[in-house]
């Protein structure tokens, strides 16, 4: 029953964070560019979310620097509330429903490629500490 509370508590953590990093970039990304309907913040958040589960991977699962009850507050629970593949999802159908279609390209690559070397380049330098 502890780990279950333990992963209530990161996944609230990780949602209230994502909700409040979503909407400060957009509203600073919207405001100072040309960029006004790209969902900058949720690519933003998938980016540094991918990047920390590079980290996190490699300290608990593979040096177990951190107690095995840190993957289910930190992976499971904040990166798992934190990350929103099911908003880019919802997100690039409204853009292609919008008509933007190459916004809506930019946004895929771009979520996949730097998000997959996010966590790449973690684990790489998480690796070598």
């Amino acid at each position: 029953m502890t780990h279950l509370l333990m992963i209530a508590a990161g996944g609230a953590a990780g949602a209230l964070c994502r909700y409040g990093l979503v909407n400060w970039i957009n509203g600073f990304a919207h405001s100072k560019t040309q960029w006004g309907s790209f969902p900058l913040g949720t690519l933003s958040v998938n980016v540094i979310g991918s990047f920390a589960i590079g980290i996190m991977y490699v300290l608990i699962a593979e040096r177990m620097a951190l107690h095995a009850d840190w993957r289910n507050v930190a992976i499971i629970g904040f990166l798992g509330a934190f990350t929103t593949f099911s908003t880019f999802s919802l997100e690039t159908i409204t853009l292609l429903e919008n008509g933007q279609f190459g916004h809506a390209l930019i946004y895929i690559v771009s979520s996949l490629m730097i998000c997959i070397i996010a966590a790449w380049l973690a684990i790489y330098l998480t690796r070598l500490l």
